[in-house]
């Protein structure tokens, strides 16, 4: 088995979560001391676990596409393209994610939504 890198563990983790497979994800890739900075939760692991099992039980076809990633460090920043179905809205996410000992132990997110009609014919991605 390879041997995987944190970029990675990052990767497939959002990826599980956006496809409703949350504690999966949180079991295999999140320490126990996790912390977050998402401002519409408490800043705990269990809060933010929940909230993501609720955003996939209600949006259920949503995608979710890794564009880029970096990796520096303790920390990995992933660039995605989420597209909510429900309610036809594309938007850019950026997350963060700081790991010890191969655990992620925080996460920053910011997203913006795509408009349908940009004068940037480049896109955001």
């Amino acid at each position: 088995m390879a041997i995987q890198g944190n970029a990675d563990k990052a990767t497939d983790f959002l990826t599980k979560c956006a496809a409703g497979q949350v504690r999966k994800a949180y079991d295999e890739y999140v320490s126990d001391d996790f912390r977050h900075h998402n401002t519409y939760f408490p800043s705990d692991r269990e809060s933010l676990l929940r909230g993501m099992e609720e955003s996939a039980k209600s949006e259920p076809n949503k995608s979710f596409v890794v564009k880029q990633t970096i990796e520096s460090a303790d920390r990995v920043a992933v660039y995605s393209h989420l597209r909510r179905e429900n309610v036809d809205i594309d938007i850019a996410v950026v997350h963060i994610l700081r790991f010890e000992n191969g655990k992620i132990v925080e996460m920053w997110d910011v997203g913006q939504q795509i408009p349908k009609d940009s004068p940037n014919k480049l896109g955001m991605f």
